[in-house]
């Protein structure tokens, strides 16, 4: 990536969490005063939005680009990961809690494991197909590619220590430029799979049921008090 130096990096990683942090007060507040689907659409519709801006990543793109992104990926984590938590075991009595609670993680484990294996088939077929769709169009009636590579050529060529000849070495360069620009388009495919996934997820929270609060118990009939009677 352009001028993508180590403080940018961490600039763009920074962002991420102190917006997760800043997210927090703010889901504490809104959670006391709106319904708690509401709050979990919101965060799984702005995290999708974040997989749409990624979508348009580039190899030109630094840390100025990403930085919008990462907040935006940032920001509604608490929206989307808290409702869930609250909608899923918030209305399960105490008895049951334990074992529903060992369910829960197991089934988010899963679900990351799946969700990390589809993302490497997506970035594994994608970018198969676009470097076969660059391929197609590099052959030698392409003008610009026969300049690019009678430059690269010419240029190893004169390169001393270099065990390639110069077109062979042209030939490799040429390949690593065809399969980066592939696995940047396949990277932005698999975002905006993730994006479609979240816009289904959102769409079906409102068929989740809201949690009540479960009613504190009242107190306990005493039985009444034996009276001895001489």
């Amino acid at each position: 990536m352009r001028g993508f130096s180590a403080w940018q990096t961490g600039i763009a990683i920074f962002s991420t969490g102190a917006a997760s942090l800043a997210g927090v007060p703010a889901y504490i507040l809104l959670a006391k005063r709106f319904d708690t689907r509401w709050l979990m659409m919101f965060g799984l519709a702005l995290f999708g939005l974040s997989m749409w801006s990624f979508s348009f990543i580039t190899i030109e793109w630094s840390g100025g680009e990403l930085l919008l992104p990462q907040l935006l990926r940032g920001f509604p984590q608490v929206f989307a990961v808290a409702p869930a938590v609250t909608l899923g075991l918030g209305s399960l009595p105490p008895e049951r809690l334990k074992y529903a609670s060992g369910l829960f993680n197991m089934m988010r484990n899963l679900g990351g494991a799946v969700g990390i294996a589809v993302c490497g088939a997506i970035l594994n077929a994608r970018t198969n197909f676009h470097f076969d769709a660059i391929a197609y169009h590099l052959n030698p009636a392409n003008g610009p590619m026969e300049r690019l590579l009678a430059g690269l050529a010419q240029r190893y060529a004169a390169m001393p220590g270099v065990l390639d000849e110069g077109n062979v070495a042209a030939l490799k360069q040429l390949w690593r430029l065809a399969y980066r620009e592939a696995a940047t388009l396949a990277y932005a495919d698999a975002f905006r799979a993730i994006m479609f996934a979240f816009i289904v997820a959102t769409l079906l929270v409102p068929l989740l049921r809201q949690v009540v609060p479960p009613k504190a118990p009242g107190p306990s009939p005493q039985a009444p008090s034996r009276i001895d009677c001489d």
